[in-house]
């Protein structure tokens, strides 16, 4: 299949493709005579996999960590369970930063009045 068809199959973007290839994380796909890429479903599967690791918010310096275990083929459990809670672990710190950015901006709404006055404290706590 051509990078077209690619995009389709697996709902992501011809330049996104491109990138992944660019830096090394999709493999090289093979060439018609006439120099068209081709891609089988090895690519299908890599490029899910990038796509689904991306959604679970990993970088993209961790995948490439991953499928290099899997490329080399000295991945075990154990590693990739190592890798997924240092993840899990800057996930969960990403969730309590938001939790407290969210109480303080409640807690700053709360004490605006919404009404047409030139103070706010909105604009106090964010200059203090």
């Amino acid at each position: 299949m051509r990078r077209a068809a690619l995009a389709r199959r697996t709902g992501c973007n011809l330049e996104t493709i491109r990138y992944y290839e660019t830096i090394g994380m999709m493999p090289e796909p093979p060439r018609t005579e006439a120099g068209y890429r081709v891609y089988d479903d090895r690519h299908v599967e890599r490029l899910r996999f990038i796509l689904r690791a991306r959604e679970l918010g990993f970088s993209l310096d961790d995948i490439r960590g991953l499928l290099s275990l899997v490329d080399r083929g000295t991945q075990t459990c154990a590693e990739v369970k190592e890798r997924t809670e240092r993840h899990l672990a800057d996930v969960r710190e990403k969730i309590a930063d938001l939790k407290r950015i969210e109480r303080v901006l409640a807690d700053t709404a709360a004490q605006c009045s919404g009404d047409e006055l030139p103070d706010c404290p909105v604009l106090e706590a964010l200059t203090s």
